[in-house]
């Protein structure tokens, strides 16, 4: 008789493959890792890692979304405080993505590689649908608190939040695409810039926003992305304190 797996059993187990997953992306990198690494790093069976995922793509987008999950409860906390105003609500929420994706470019740098290639694009729009679903609530509310300030104008608060997360989902596919080819293109950090300012105009107008009240992303940390250089594939790496 197969033995039954508790709810909290099934989770623990699943949350140590994503553990492990996420120090060999650190370590070997996710394009040299192997499903064998994780089965020897955890002392499990294949049959037991194919309990929990289909596949090593599968465990990919798992890391991803709880990714996703760490970040919300950041951004929920700009959204209920309960004294600032909806524009030092949007700018701190925005920063904040922003410091979090720097302060973890070494991962994310390494997984946009793979999450971008053609392979991944419906499993990645599968999981921007949900990211989205689970990030437009928080939006919302920020853009309603703003109406009511007279700082945003907007009839159609939860739509226009969808508008702006799709707004900024373009930006991040573009961006991504351009930090890709910087080698190749020495204008590439400069377009990124303007870019990014193309896109911070758009979010300003479609808000009804007052003109420079909102700032996407610092120079500077875009200069950090700019700069940033990947170590040589298969190079081991340490994991970050």
């Amino acid at each position: 008789m197969p033995r039954i797996i508790k709810e909290d059993e099934y989770a623990t187990r699943r949350n140590q493959i994503i553990a492990a997953t996420l120090k060999l992306v650190y370590t070997k990198g996710y394009g040299q890792m192997t499903i064998q690494d994780i089965l020897n790093d955890l002392q499990i069976s294949k049959g037991a890692f194919y309990h929990y995922f289909a596949s090593k793509e599968a465990v990919l987008e798992a890391l991803i979304e709880q990714m996703v999950e760490e970040m919300e409860p950041l951004l929920g906390a700009i959204v209920h405080h309960p004294s600032a105003s909806a524009l030092e609500k949007l700018q701190s929420y925005f920063s904040t993505a922003v410091m979090w994706k720097t302060e973890k470019k070494d991962l994310l740098f390494e997984l946009m590689r793979i999450w971008y290639a053609d392979e991944n694009l419906i499993v990645r729009q599968k999981l921007t649908a949900r990211t989205l679903d689970r990030i437009t609530p928080l939006l919302s509310e920020i853009i309603r608190q703003g109406v009511q300030e007279g700082v945003f104008n907007t009839a159609f608060p939860d739509y226009i939040s969808q508008v702006n997360l799709y707004l900024l989902q373009g930006l991040s596919d573009a961006f991504v695409e351009l930090l890709f080819n910087r080698e190749n293109d020495p204008d590439a950090q400069q377009k990124a810039a303007t870019l990014v300012a193309a896109y911070n105009d758009a979010l300003i107008r479609v808000l009804g926003a007052p003109q420079d009240s909102i700032r996407l992303m610092d120079q500077q940390s875009l200069a950090n992305w700019f700069s940033y250089r990947p170590p040589p594939t298969g190079v081991e790496r340490s994991i970050p304190a």
